[in-house]
Order: structure tokens, then C-alpha cells, then sequence
């Protein structure tokens, strides 16, 4: 498989987690944030474990409206909030692609909204893909590739 230009499968372990770090964001359905630390500092894990500067973490999270809530942990947060944060931490290093495994799934339908609207403004320049179950997520696609029994249908 090739990801930037490099064949996976002739890289060391060390490589391919680099290059997953640096090449591709992940957003869960589930946040995984991690519980004791702050909004910002979960946004900065990347950019913490790449040795990079975390100044970009704190402009995600004030575009994505999570300005005064840089020091509140996860548990202060609403979903919505949270999954905002998930999203600053899956673009803090600029990932020219982006995973979204039901990025709405475990929010409201405003909150959902909220994030489709936020995925859409940070789409430029980067190939995001969204698994979904649901109608309204998949509307927002550009292109829909459906999977059924483990093939595209």
C-alpha cells in the first residue's frame, strides 16, 4: 500500500507509525481522549509525540470554538465539545488524510451538525474519509462508496 508515496510494506514498524502520525488524523466515534488531561493538552498529544511545537493545537481548538475551554478535562466536557477536541487532535499536524469512523454517531443532532459543518472548513487540501450508518452524514459526502457483506456494493 502506498501512503505519500512510500510502500508500507517495506517499512519498519518505527516507519509506518511515523508515517501514520505525520500522514493521517483520526477521529473515533468514541472521542478517546484521555481523561486526565486538558482539552489542550489532548489536542497536543501528536504534536507532543512527534517533538513538534503545540502552538497549532490551541489555534484548532479557538477555530473550532473550544477558546475558553483549553484547560477544562473531558469529563467538563459536553460530547459535542469533546469531539471537537478529537477533531483538533487529528488535524494538529496538518494529516493530508483524515479517518472519521462515525464522527456523530454519539452526539445530538445539533452537535453532529456542529462537526459536519467543522469537517467540511477543514477539508481543504486533505482527503477525509467518514464511515456512517447514518443518511445525514452521508448527504454531506462528495462520494459515497457503499460496503455491504465486506464488498463495495
Amino acid at each position: 500500500m502506498l501512503i505519500g508515496g512510500q510502500e508500507t510494506s517495506k517499512l519498519s514498524e518505527d516507519a509506518r507509525a511515523r508515517l501514520r502520525l505525520r500522514s493521517i488524523g483520526f477521529v473515533f466515534q468514541f472521542f478517546n481522549l484521555i481523561p486526565t488531561l486538558t482539552a489542550l493538552e489532548n489536542a497536543a498529544v501528536p504534536a507532543m509525540i512527534a517533538g513538534e511545537r503545540t502552538d497549532a493545537a490551541t489555534t484548532l481548538l479557538e477555530r473550532v470554538g473550544l477558546s475558553h475551554r483549553l484547560d477544562h478535562r473531558p469529563e467538563q466536557l459536553s460530547g459535542g465539545e469533546q469531539q471537537r477536541v478529537a477533531l483538533a487532535r487529528a488535524l494538529v499536524l496538518g494529516a493530508p488524510l483524515l479517518l472519521a469512523d462515525e464522527p456523530t454517531g454519539n452526539l445530538d443532532s445539533t452537535a453532529g451538525s456542529e462537526i459536519l459543518a467543522m469537517l467540511r472548513e477543514f477539508r481543504e487540501g486533505r482527503t477525509i474519509v467518514i464511515v456512517t450508518h447514518d443518511p445525514k452524514v452521508e448527504a454531506f459526502a462528495d462520494r459515497v462508496v457503499r460496503i455491504t457483506d465486506g464488498r463495495v456494493a
